[in-house]
């Protein structure tokens, strides 16, 4: 597995239903509500392996009227099974999606729209004093509500590539394809 330097996490806030999702990068402090996220490693599969990221996460509270902050969870967790290693909360719920590299997190910023800000801009929000951590700062830290609705038919790039190619009729069946690849690769 390969290091990264950014995590893409989604939290739930059980009382209000709210669903969010941010970027931290890796060895920041983020806020979200009454818990503090702190990632300690965030690592990836290669793209020839089966694909996985896991994340080193510490997560704690610091509960309303109390100076005490308290242990919620300290260990990894997998994007591919977040209740193997879940964290155990009343009200929030927070898990893995992803790591990513400053290119990639570049390029999904751009690609989607970005709201810096939540409802509350007091939910989420960096803790002062972290190094690396700004909150203006769009590489380290990036909120947006999910509402993406892609669908894998949307996007066939080996099939618009071989369309530009003149390689494969624009009205095939899946089939045909299929074997025209194949038979490319065996060449």
């Amino acid at each position: 597995m390969e290091d990264y330097s950014v995590i893409k996490l989604q939290a739930l806030d059980k009382s209000t239903a709210r669903t969010v999702t941010f970027q931290a990068k890796v060895g920041s402090t983020i806020q979200y509500g009454s818990l503090f996220i702190k990632t300690q490693a965030c690592r990836k599969s290669p793209p020839l392996e089966k694909p996985e990221s896991a994340a080193f996460m510490q997560i704690w509270e610091v509960p309303v009227g109390k100076e005490k902050s308290e242990w919620i969870f300290s260990g990894w967790m997998f994007a591919s099974s977040p209740a193997l290693s879940a964290m155990d909360h009343p009200v929030y719920d927070v898990w893995v999606l992803d790591c990513l590299g400053s290119d990639e997190e570049n390029s999904e910023a751009k690609s989607s729209q970005i709201k810096k800000q939540t409802a509350d801009p007091t939910v989420l929000e960096a803790v002062e004093g972290e190094k690396d951590t700004d909150i203006e700062d769009s590489e380290a830290l990036e909120t947006e509500q999910t509402e993406e609705n892609t669908s894998i038919d949307d996007v066939n790039p080996v099939q618009e590539d071989l369309q530009e190619q003149d390689e494969l009729p624009e009205n095939n069946d899946d089939d045909s394809a299929i074997e025209m690849l194949l038979d490319k690769v065996i060449e």
